[in-house]
């Protein structure tokens, strides 16, 4: 969720490879200063979340540097922001071309990790949900980044700190977790551990603001706010239709017309993706971070997953998609 949205978010894939986390120069004339205005953002993945990030930044002013490690990531990050402000601005075009213009001046792209991290007053990752992984970007990105830059981590799953600790810099780490799809998405949830500065967590709040988007705030506990509430629902909504006392489509309707969700559970955990919903709980699980019984298995979703029936992305899941 950064998954669950960010599943919807993005449907993840491998992002930086070893050969490309090669170790980085130290260099000795960052700045020092513990705190400066955010102008300057780089955003790492250009994925459906990244390309998103990226987007709502350059659109609001913010000069935006987005890096991923191959060329065709980038331009289909690119044809994605395109795309997206095209459907913004459908019934005028030169409305739409003004925008797409003013809004991709202010992009620049890179496969050099390093490039993007010089200049950065806020570096913004929105990568693969592994911790390693996650550990290898932030380790090499602490060595050369100016001090003063804010790291902050769009992940859902993962708890912020344990990603923090792969550099010296807790004080200037915090989540900042978007939702799918995140032009039109207003929330932001802005996750501070027990080192974020209050300076970092202000300046988070503001570029928030900046974006258009309206922040809240969680401590760093699993699946932060959204997530922690609606992992378990969807999960309850799967163990009603395994119990057989309703049927999925049932249970979708009741809860559209009854409750008034614009998506039934099972809909959405489709959109999700049953891999990611499986994989939110079985981490919860396995750190035993919340009640076991919001995350007891459920088989049916066990062997979906198993299946390969991972919901819209693979064309079934507990409904069937027509292939695109």
């Amino acid at each position: 969720m950064s998954q669950l949205f960010r599943s919807a978010c993005q449907f993840s894939r491998p992002f930086f490879t070893q050969d490309f986390l090669r170790p980085l120069i130290v260099s000795n004339a960052f700045s020092t200063s513990s705190s400066r205005e955010i102008q300057n953002i780089t955003v790492y993945g250009s994925g459906l979340m990244g390309a998103g990030i990226v987007q709502v930044a350059a659109q609001n002013g913010f000069k935006v540097t987005m890096v991923d490690i191959k060329e065709s990531l980038i331009e289909k990050g690119i044809n994605t922001i395109k795309s997206t402000l095209k459907k913004q601005f459908k019934d005028d075009e030169n409305k739409q071309k003004e925008v797409i213009e003013s809004t991709l001046s202010n992009i620049q792209t890179s496969t050099d990790i390093s490039k993007g991290a010089k200049d950065a007053d806020l570096i913004i990752e929105a990568i693969v949900e592994n911790i390693q992984t996650k550990h290898d970007l932030f380790r090499n990105l602490d060595n050369i980044a100016p001090q003063s830059t804010i790291f902050a981590s769009n992940t859902s799953s993962l708890p912020i700190i344990e990603i923090a600790n792969a550099t010296k810099r807790g004080d200037k780490f915090a989540g900042l977790h978007f939702f799918n799809p995140v032009p039109r998405m207003k929330l932001v949830e802005v996750i501070k551990t027990e080192k974020t500065s209050d300076e970092t967590y202000e300046s988070l709040m503001e570029v928030s603001k900046k974006m258009q988007k309206t922040p809240v705030t969680c401590k760093d506990t699993p699946g932060f706010i959204v997530n922690r509430l609606l992992v378990p629902y969807l999960m309850e909504a799967v163990r009603l239709y395994e119990r057989g006392d309703a049927t999925s489509k049932d249970i979708d309707t009741a809860m559209k017309l009854g409750a008034g969700m614009p998506m039934g559970p099972f809909e959405l955990s489709d959109f999700v993706g049953l891999d990611t919903l499986k994989s939110i709980v079985d981490g919860w699980k396995e750190k035993k971070s919340v009640d076991a019984n919001l995350v007891a298995s459920c088989k049916v979703l066990d062997n979906l997953v198993r299946e390969g029936k991972l919901g819209r992305k693979s064309g079934e899941g507990f409904y069937k998609y027509p292939s695109k």
